[in-house]
């Protein structure tokens, strides 16, 4: 038998170790050569999507890279811990130690590049059903299966890498010292785990006062914040397991009504001698299932905000035209004929606004017809108001400023026109998008309207809106987009005179929108899905790393007298806390951290997240406790298998 027979038949005799290793490297590989399908692919090349779709694929196959090899290096570290007494074997049998390196080499690189083969097999054979949902998602005529040399090229060089040097390094993670200690195995290394009270109580400080500024974030603070809360809450989870559990896992040992209890004292004091290790496992399952939990739920607050659009901008087409503006009749035609040959219902409401200044604040204020609005109301099946004389309400900009503005009356005199006016209450239809009308507007009825336009001669008129109330507004997206085009033109050249117009289409806006949030948030989904699959197997693997161990003592208790059911409560108490806390930790953390992106939200565009977040919670919820069972199962059935 040659070396590398030797060394294949190793990988064949510990498949069950590498079983969850081999599974998360194919995936990570199948998502990374998805990624890299899409990132090459001709029919997005001259799309707007190209630009958006390689930032987002290049960044998530950033993170993929870095995250997977931060992923194998805590892999290979569990996994040589686990064979130490195999590798002890091998040494006292005379190998030398740098035969041994290159047995693990030479095995790492075996699975390395039968993961990258599996992995880009199952990526290939599910490219077209994934270019099937992209297509949906991003609405493109058509995303046809292709084979180029880049994809595979990309992801077998980035790899092949990646094993390359987890494959150098990994013989350093080898426990150094006897071989006496290696035939030990896991025994050898455990002991009494020390910690600090001072860092216990420190590290739920960090934690409360991160959750206590989350909470009470504003909007003129989110900034700072931004930048304090994240260290804030990676140093006080590793203080709090590192430091702070062991100290309430001792307080509960010297609870005899509770330690004495059943099997609690097993349960106990199996956690705390195994603290040592799982501590620092506990924090990074934390951490990666924040990062999860948070690259999720940003993208879906994205989408939340795209599922809003419509009430955000309720308009189908808006056109703004400034005094002395050449283009406005024509482009007014343009607009309107363009609507018939799509066969588009409309509404269009023609709103002179007139500027005053108000004797009150000394700012200019603008002024709009409330027949005009009522006008625009109707077609939105509002019931129209009226205004006396001399009395006039607000036009708030946004809704926030609806409510600062409820309870407010003003006694006000237009400079200009000499016109007295009682400012009180707020207009309570919302037909305009934010800021539409400027942030100091009010409503007249027609005749004082009428007055403030005749005693200024004309020369009061500030703008003129044009108002398109589209039912079937998402088919608007190609209508106005030569109007379009020459407003981007306009502005982008400073030779020219000032544009006089602005033109906005939500339709097309909104479409844009939308495949850009859908695309970055099925990108998402895909990497957090990685970050599950690994904060899974982190804990699977610390549990086949005192495999050996748990049989013995299986083994023991039984003899004992210890039944099944018995058997399976210890396991239960074990399993639950290490598979559940630290979820239950990131949990709380990106509970607290979507309260801020909740304020976030608020001062951008005045929606609420909480429908999106806490479905994104709750699929987390969900996946975890069928993983908890499917790991909990593997884990009985091996403790119980018998030893060969």
């Amino acid at each position: 038998m040659t070396f590398r027979q030797f060394a294949y038949r190793n990988v064949v005799r510990n498949r069950r170790v590498y079983a969850a290793f081999f599974m998360a490297s194919v995936f990570s590989v199948m998502v990374f050569f998805l990624y890299s399908m899409l990132l090459f692919h001709p029919s997005i090349e001259n799309t707007f999507l190209k630009e958006i779709s390689s930032l987002g694929m290049g960044i998530a196959e950033l993170i993929l890279f870095i995250f997977t090899l931060f992923f194998l290096f805590y892999s290979m570290r569990a996994f040589l811990q686990a064979r130490s007494k195999e590798f002890g074997v091998l040494l006292l049998l005379g190998m030398a130690k740098r035969q041994l390196h290159r047995l693990i080499f030479i095995e790492t690189m075996l699975l390395g590049f039968a993961s990258i083969l599996t992995g880009i097999f199952i990526g290939f054979m599910f490219s077209k059903f994934f270019f099937m949902i992209v297509k949906a998602i991003v609405q493109i005529p058509v995303l046809p299966l292709y084979l180029s040399w880049k994809p595979f090229g990309l992801t077998m060089g980035a790899f092949l890498s990646l094993f390359a040097i987890i494959s150098y390094i990994a013989p350093v993670f080898i426990q150094q010292g006897k071989i006496s200690d290696l035939l030990h195995g896991d025994t050898a290394v455990q002991s009494v785990y020390t910690y600090s009270k001072s860092r216990g109580f420190f590290g739920v400080i960090l934690l409360v006062l991160a959750y206590a500024m989350a909470a009470l974030v504003s909007r003129s603070s989110i900034l700072s914040l931004f930048f304090l809360l994240p260290p804030l809450i990676t140093f006080g989870t590793y203080f709090f397991f590192t430091d702070t559990l062991p100290l309430i896992l001792h307080g509960l040992r010297s609870q005899k009504n509770i330690f004495w209890r059943d099997f609690w004292m097993i349960s106990i004091s199996e956690s705390i001698v195994r603290l040592k290790e799982n501590a620092r496992m506990f924090f990074i399952v934390t951490i990666v299932s924040t990062i999860a939990f948070m690259s999720v739920g940003i993208l879906a607050s994205l989408t939340s905000f795209a599922s809003q659009y419509r009430e955000v901008n309720p308009l189908g087409l808006v056109y703004k035209s400034l005094p002395h503006n050449e283009f406005e009749y024509r482009h007014i035609a343009q607009l309107t004929s363009e609507l018939e040959q799509e066969d588009l219902d409309y509404f269009a409401v023609r709103l002179r606004v007139l500027e005053q200044q108000s004797s009150y604040t000394q700012n200019r204020v603008n002024i709009v017809r409330l027949a005009d609005l009522n006008e625009l109301a109707a077609s939105f099946g509002k019931k129209p108001l009226q205004l006396e004389q001399g009395h006039a309400m607000f036009l708030p900009a946004s809704a926030s400023a609806a409510e600062q503005l409820a309870g407010t009356k003003v006694s006000t005199e237009l400079a200009e026109s000499d016109l007295l006016l009682e400012v009180e209450g707020v207009y309570p239809y919302k037909l305009f998008p934010p800021n539409a009308m400027g942030l100091n507007t009010i409503v007249l009825n027609h005749l004082d309207f009428d007055r403030v336009e005749e005693q200024t001669a004309g020369s009061a008129l500030a703008f003129t809106y044009y108002a398109f109330n589209v039912n079937e507004w998402q088919e608007t997206r190609d209508i106005g987009l030569s109007v379009n085009a020459q407003l981007l033109s306009g502005l982008m050249l400073d030779n020219r005179d000032p544009v006089r117009f602005e033109f906005e289409n939500p339709g097309l806006n909104y479409s844009h929108i939308r495949m850009t949030f859908s695309l970055l948030l099925f990108i998402g989904l895909l990497l957090a899905g990685v970050f599950f699959l690994a904060s899974g197997s982190f804990i699977y693997f610390r549990l086949y790393t005192s495999l050996s161990y748990d049989r013995r003592q299986y083994a023991v208790l039984q003899r004992i007298g210890m039944t099944d059911r018995e058997f399976k409560k210890i396991v239960n108490r074990q399993l639950i806390p290490q598979f559940f806390f630290p979820w239950g930790v990131s949990f709380i953390h990106s509970v607290f951290a979507f309260l801020s992106l909740q304020v976030i939200w608020d001062a951008l565009a005045e929606i609420s997240i909480v429908k999106e977040l806490t479905l994104v919670l709750a699929g987390f919820a969900l996946m975890q406790m069928l993983y908890f069972y499917l790991i909990r199962w593997r884990y009985i059935s091996h403790i119980k298998a018998p030893t060969s």
